[in-house]
This record gives C-alpha cells, sequence and structure tokens, in this order.
C-alpha cells in the first residue's frame, strides 16, 4: 500500500524544516525538496544548461555550483527565475516520486517539505497539505538567530503564511518549543491515522 503523502510548507523562519525533523524523529519517511534542487544544481544536466545560459562562473568546471552568484542572477530578473523553475521543477517532481516508489511497502507516511507547495501548484500532487506558522515576532527573532532578517525579496516571491495557512489542510502553530511542536506534529498524525 501506499503511504499518505504529506506536501509541508510554511512561512520563513516558521519552522518547516524543524517539522520536516520532528516528522523524522516520529518515524515518518521525510524528505526535502530543498535538498533535491540543492542535488540537481550539482547535476551534469543542469549544470550544462545554467552554464549555456549564464556562464561558466555559476558552475565553473571541477567546482561546486556556485548558488550565490545564482541566486544573485534569478532574484534579481524574474525571467531568469522563471526559467530556472522551469528546469527545476519537473525534475524535482521526478525524483521525489522516485523517492516515494523507492519506500518500504509498509510506508504509513512521507512528508516532502517544499516552501513554495502552493507558490508551484505543488499542492495536488500530495494526499494532504501541512502549513507551519509562526507569530511574527518569533519568525524575526528565529532568522536573526540564523544570522539573517526576513529578506522581503525572498518574502515577495512567496505566499503570506496566512495565505498558505488559508490553503493548507492542517495548519500546526510552531510559536513554542521543539517538544511542543513535536507533541502537535504527533497529534496531527493521530488524525490522519483516523
Amino acid at each position: 500500500m501506499a503511504p499518505l503523502t504529506i506536501g509541508l510548507t510554511g512561512g520563513i523562519a516558521a519552522g518547516k524544516s524543524e517539522a520536516l525533523a520532528a516528522f523524522g524523529r516520529l518515524g515518518v519517511a521525510t524528505l526535502s525538496s530543498d535538498a533535491v534542487v540543492h542535488d540537481l544544481l550539482e547535476g551534469d544536466l543542469l549544470r550544462r544548461e545554467m552554464v549555456e545560459r549564464w556562464g561558466p562562473e555559476v558552475a565553473p568546471e571541477g567546482a561546486p555550483t556556485d548558488r550565490g552568484a545564482i541566486g544573485g542572477i534569478v532574484f534579481a530578473d524574474p525571467e531568469q527565475l522563471t526559467w530556472l523553475e522551469s528546469k527545476i521543477h519537473p525534475l524535482v517532481g521526478v525524483e521525489t516520486a522516485r523517492w516515494i516508489a523507492t519506500l518500504p511497502p509498509d510506508t504509513e507516511f512521507a512528508v516532502i517539505e517544499v516552501p513554495l507547495l502552493f507558490e508551484g501548484g505543488r499542492d495536488g500532487v500530495f494526499d494532504t497539505t501541512v502549513s507551519i506558522v509562526a507569530a511574527e515576532d518569533v519568525r524575526r527573532e528565529r532568522a536573526a538567530a540564523r544570522g539573517h532578517a526576513l529578506v522581503d525579496a525572498r518574502e515577495a516571491r512567496q505566499l503570506t503564511q496566512e495565505e498558505k495557512a488559508e490553503r493548507a489542510e492542517h495548519v500546526v502553530v510552531n510559536d513554542g518549543s521543539v517538544e511542543d511542536l513535536e507533541e502537535a506534529l504527533s497529534a496531527l498524525l493521530a488524525k490522519l491515522r483516523g
């Protein structure tokens, strides 16, 4: 039997990655689409296409892809971002499907973290969706602790966390401790089991 697939999203610094880790500690199969993108950016096909489009400095031979340089290009020019997303999104879909297909047959849940779940129209590929939300002051504190402010340019590309929460089938508030988050996710899994 195939696992119940859960698309996980949320606002910047709301705690998506922490929620993914908590799901993992609860015994759930987890995948970060950001990690998949990171791997794809190092793959020969995408590196070759990016070099053709933007020059060798974005993916120097024998060196890792320069994600900072790519970010500088795509966040400054929406057309370049659209091009890159048109290359990456289908590949992420293929890799995600491949990952799900390789899970053991008794896997109950598969959680895939997708920061731009609704923006990329990917919500329909999952059995259900979860949005992690946190109070604005909590999000700012977390972002500052990670060494960066909530970046307006990044936030401008995304739906607000309120819009994500509105579209998600389940919303988990992450204003407390890691233990509180894990408890809330455990309760959600129990609810999904029916």
